[in-house]
């Protein structure tokens, strides 16, 4: 390996001061308000596009999507463990005495047999997530907690309209001009109070006179107290009984005028200034099997006793200086604006066939902002909405994919230096370990514990009720990936003795489960999917179930690898390593079919279609590591070809992750592409699953409909053109500085990236060429850098920062 010369003589340089912010204008802004009277759709499948143009804050617990209608506001509300559905024990012990009988039929290629077979015995033994539709069934669904309505009693015509999301407070802004006064409301979602705050004012005084009301679509009542508004209810159990509890409060504290209080609403007269604080609780604890928590009348109630003793102005430093401390970790500048003057939709809707570099950049921190409103410490992980949801009925149940969907949730949340954020997700996957031990042992009759392709908030980690897609086993190894990743970037023994347990249990389970390939003696996973992915069987029939799945093979195959590096970091010496490594030798791996592509399935099968959303099988180029156009040049071009063949169309968050797959084969013009196809403005908000990926006028992801999972993957794969770490070196993570940088990015900066192994990582480029790049070493760990081919490396200190340029790379 070549060393850098800078490495030698330059690199004592210690900076301990970072380059001068550049203020961005970081706003997502609109010249006219969402239509708050348009109503919901009876059906979540189908979006409401005027929710669709509303502006999302949330704190982690609580959400609201706000329409900015002037005379009648409406706030949508969400409160994120609000779901119906109740415990249900839907493991099949049925399953296991068909599970020999199908492996064989599938190693002698008897698709149509196994397949009828896996159909009667691999499903779970109710009626699982209800195909989707979850509400009246024990799964469950997430649902909206209601709305908040603020009908304004001034009706004229208004002018002067501006609503903007300021990315750099997390406050949401109204104002307008109407009867020659300037109104404004300043709306916000606070951690630290766990509370939305409003803030209405106006430069004129005893201006403002509105009611403000609470409902639901269903299931709700209202009451009131001496000052303030009371929403309750009970969601249904699934089982025809009643389920989780919820409440929610509304309190107004006005300067000047008059208010009353009935259990209709709050009725405000003639004030010069409103302040309403919102608080919300359920009595669910992710604590299995009970998951009860405390009364949500009192929690709701404390929390708005603490919030509302405090000023406005109190709130919002709290809030703002909680929001910033992570926010503005990270920078990015590819457009050297200075003033943004043009309304987001209008950029969204121009951009098609130009390069809007800041849209771009708008694009990668609303990301990150998304991710701090909907995954905060003690809240539940970010679901397949984050935690905006309008409807009674989410489409999916709104709950928890574990077949890429809230994986890619959490990929930006290391790599764009939210590591905070992330711990909602350990712990959704530790919850998991008591019922999956449950199920591998009931379904499988295995030691460890194991979940399919969703789960929700009441522990069901049981097939699907379909095995097409409801058989992805591949599920555990997948979540186990983001807690040895999380660890990389944060090298916290501590933190990897808490979950080195959940991943070698994991593993454990895997040992069981696998089985010898009698055509080759090879370990492979099976019966198994290839996630949601069909192909056309040798007899004849169209099937989805198989042995040895190169999705399988990869995830488990980097389980045991992760799992053994765990087990050397923290010392171990369980006899389930030797176990593992004896195994791992032996494991069937992916192969390079006639055509050139990488094979999705143990034999050359065709897709019954070609450019399917999931493209699980190259999973080891991306989220995983095992394929580098440097180090496995031959597998590069296979995953190459493979995704050439499944094209740049597909669903929103397919894209994002294509951006992602290009971004490791080092092809920044390709990854950009899929980044303009992703910001493609989408008016489709009924379901599409194959080829209508893009934007919504408020930046939100279309699958369609909805889907948070696309706006964090791209936020990643941004990231991801930028600098890249998965790779290592005799142990040593290598980073790699402007790997995949298209010519549209030609001058830049990002800072505050973060990189495995426990660095921050600062770049500026010009003229597409690497000017300056420092590295802050977080632990202390060894350095290793790569620039256009060149490589060096270095010992660290701990809280010192080490600067280069591109003579450091000669």
């Amino acid at each position: 390996m070549r060393k850098c010369s800078l490495f030698g003589f330059l690199l004592l340089l210690f900076i301990s001061q970072a380059y001068a912010q550049k203020d961005l204008p970081l706003k997502i802004w609109y010249d006219r308000p969402a239509d708050a009277s348009v109503k919901d759709k009876a059906t979540g499948w189908d979006n409401n596009p005027e929710w669709l143009r509303a502006m999302p804050v949330g704190n982690g617990f609580m959400g609201a999507m706000i329409f900015g209608d002037v005379k009648k506001e409406r706030l949508q509300l969400n409160e994120k463990s609000l779901w119906s559905g109740s415990p249900n024990d839907e493991n099949n012990p049925d399953a296991f005495a068909a599970l020999a009988e199908i492996r064989k039929l599938l190693f002698e290629g008897k698709y149509k047999e196994a397949t009828a077979l896996t159909l009667k015995t691999q499903v779970c033994k109710g009626p699982g997530s209800g195909q989707g539709n979850g509400a009246d069934v024990p799964y469950g669904t997430y649902q909206t907690l209601g709305d908040l309505w603020l009908e304004f009693d001034r009706k004229s015509d208004y002018s002067n309209y501006r609503r903007e999301l300021d990315l750099q407070r997390s406050v949401a802004t109204i104002t307008y001009l109407q009867d020659g006064i300037t109104f404004k409301r300043e709306i916000f979602a606070s951690f630290p109070d766990r509370a939305i705050v409003i803030r209405l004012t106006a430069d004129k005084k005893s201006s403002i006179s509105l009611t403000a009301q609470m409902d639901r679509r269903e299931r709700f009542s209202l009451s009131s107290s001496s000052d303030h508004l009371i929403m309750s209810g009970t969601m249904k159990d699934g089982k025809g009984g009643e389920g989780m509890k919820y409440a929610a409060r509304l309190k107004a504290i006005t300067k000047g005028g008059t208010q009353n209080i009935s259990d209709a609403g709050i009725s405000i007269k003639n004030a010069d200034e409103v302040v309403m604080i919102l608080t919300a609780s359920t009595d669910y604890k992710l604590d299995y099997p009970a998951y009860k928590g405390s009364d949500p009348l009192n929690t709701s109630l404390s929390q708005l006793q603490k919030a509302s003793v405090q000023s406005y102005d109190q709130l919002l430093k709290k809030h703002v200086s909680d929001y910033r401390a992570l926010f503005s970790k990270v920078s990015l500048n590819i457009s050297g604006i200075s003033a943004d003057t043009i309304p987001t939709d209008r950029r969204l809707a121009n951009q098609k066939n130009a390069d809007d570099l800041h849209l771009q950049e708008l694009y990668f921190q609303f990301g990150r902002y998304l991710l701090i409103s909907s995954s905060r410490a003690g809240s539940l992980p970010a679901n397949l909405q984050g935690l905006w949801a309008n409807t009674i009925q989410t489409p999916w149940n709104g709950d928890y994919h574990t077949d890429i969907n809230i994986q890619m949730n959490y990929w930006p949340a290391d790599l764009t230096n939210l590591s905070e954020c992330h711990g909602p997700l350990t712990d959704l996957i530790e919850s998991l370990v008591k019922p999956g031990t449950k199920t591998a042992s009931v379904q499988y009759k295995a030691k460890g514990w194991c979940v399919h392709p969703i789960t929700n908030v009441w522990g069901f980690t049981a097939p699907g009720e379909h095995p097409s897609w409801g058989m992805h086993l591949g599920a555990g190894a997948w979540l186990c990936q983001h807690l040895w990743e999380h660890f990389t970037f944060n090298p916290d023994k501590k933190y990897l003795e808490r979950v080195y347990p959940i991943m070698l249990e994991s593993a454990r389970f895997y040992l069981d489960w696998l089985v010898k390939d009698p055509a080759n003696g090879k370990w492979v996973s099976g019966p198994a999917a290839s996630p949601e992915n069909s192909f056309k069987a040798p007899d004849g029939s169209i099937a989805q179930i198989t042995m040895g799945p190169s999705h399988d093979q990869e995830v488990i195959k980097e389980l045991f690898e992760n799992v053994m590096n765990a087990g050397n970091v923290l010392q171990r010496k369980d006899p389930t390593l030797d176990q593992i490594r004896n195994v791992i030798k032996e494991m069937a791996l992916p192969q390079i079919g006639p055509d050139g592509r990488l094979m999705e399935w143990r034999e050359p099968f065709e897709e019954t279609e070609p450019t399917h959303r999931h493209v699980s099988h190259l999973y080891m180029l991306y989220p995983g590591k095992s394929i580098d156009p440097g180090k496995t040049p031959q597998l590069a071009l296979a995953a190459r070809k493979s995704l050439d063949a499944r094209t740049d169309i597909g669903t929103g968050w397919s894209l994002a992750w294509k951006i992602n797959f290009w971004a490791r084969l080092k092809d920044g013009e390709r990854a950009y592409q899929l980044l303009k196809n992703l910001l493609n403005p989408v008016d489709n908000y009924g379901i599409n699953m194959s080829n209508a990926g893009g934007t919504y006028a408020n930046l939100f992801c279309g699958h369609p409909p909805f889907q948070i999972d696309g706006n964090f993957g791209g936020t990643a794969g941004i990231a991801e053109m930028i600098l890249q770490s998965h790779l290592e070196e005799d142990g040593v993570h290598v980073l790699q500085i402007l790997p995949a940088l298209p010519r549209a990015w030609a001058n830049g900066e990002v800072r505050g990236l973060k990189a495995r192994g426990g660095f921050e990582v600062n770049i500026s480029w010009k003229n597409g060429v690497m000017e300056k790049c420092e590295v802050r070493s977080l632990a202390g760990n060894d350095l290793k850098m790569s620039y256009e081919g060149k490589t060096g490396s270095m010992p660290t200190r701990a809280g010192k920062t080490y600067s280069f340029t591109p003579a450091s790379f000669r």
